[in-house]
């Protein structure tokens, strides 16, 4: 069973497959670049004190998005 959660809801320390990326199209662009692509591996690192950005670790990297952004990337937890 394939069931995606979104990678804003995932617990520290969690590596998970991303699986669908449901951004507007005019972002997508940006997201691309950052290395977010369906089949890429990532690993959330750690929310803000607030919930609000979220840090999460792709090829290497670490990047932090805003909870709305990360909760619209579908991932399977690995």
């Amino acid at each position: 069973m394939n069931e995606f959660i979104p990678l804003g809801s995932m617990a520290p320390g969690a590596v998970a497959t991303i699986k669908q990326i449901n951004i507007d199209p005019s972002s997508r662009g940006r997201f691309m670049e950052m290395g977010l692509l369906v089949g890429t591996s990532v690993e959330f690192v750690r929310c803000a004190p607030l919930g609000d950005p979220v840090e999460i670790k792709v090829r290497g990297y670490h990047l932090t998005l805003r909870r709305h952004e990360a909760d619209q990337i579908g991932v399977c937890p690995e």
